[in-house]
């Protein structure tokens, strides 16, 4: 009798422990569902951040797609013109706009291709935000930070105008939107990865 005694306190055992295992795998098989759903909500909750910054993003590199057209039709209108018998004046600039300084031409270029870039990548964007997927992050993601680094070097271009002084209330606006814009597309890639992130976790 014992020996029969001693195996059923065995099975009972064995029963209890493997009762308790299946009872810890089934709290964390209901944990794993309820972690992703609280991801899956913040991933969303980050869509109207996203899409607001997308916009805004788009009214600034659209207006200094604005100004930048305006000084470079007047730098072409007005612009110097060297013939026979011209010198050339003091601190010339090879990129010369009438209305700044020596740093304005390189600025107005560079904040140009920024702008058109910006605003291609806000189209891209907008794809983006409409499906909101991990399918159509790669290219928002690739253009907006192309236009990023392309609003960094404007913005290099726009201290060293700042720094010469002489330019106009327009010049001056150009400047303020693209300082802004180098920090506003960076948290608008933050936003967009962030979710990504979140969805995949």
């Amino acid at each position: 009798m014992q020996p029969y005694k001693k195996g059923t306190k065995i099975l009972v055992a064995v029963v209890h422990i493997s009762s308790l295992s299946i009872c810890r795998k089934g709290n964390e098989d209901l944990k794993v569902p309820l972690q992703s759903d609280r991801l899956r909500m913040a991933g969303e909750q980050l869509k109207p951040v996203a899409g607001l910054l997308l916009f805004l993003n788009f009214c600034m590199y659209t207006i200094i797609l604005g100004i930048g057209g305006w000084a470079m039709n007047r730098a072409i209108n007005h612009g110097f013109v060297i013939g026979p018998g011209f010198e050339l004046p003091a601190h010339f600039s090879p990129i010369y706009f009438p209305m700044g300084n020596a740093a304005t031409g390189f600025f107005v270029v560079y904040a140009l291709i920024a702008g058109v870039v910006g605003v291609a990548s806000a189209i891209s964007g907008l794809n983006h935000i409409r499906y909101w997927d991990v399918d159509s992050l790669p290219a928002a993601a690739s253009a907006a930070t192309i236009a990023w680094t392309l609003t960094l070097l404007a913005m290099g271009f726009a201290c060293k105008e700042i720094e010469l002084h002489f330019r106009n209330a327009r010049l001056r606006t150009m400047e303020a939107f693209i300082i802004i814009l180098s920090a506003t597309q960076l948290f608008y890639l933050a936003a967009i990865h962030g979710a990504a992130s979140r969805r995949r976790a």
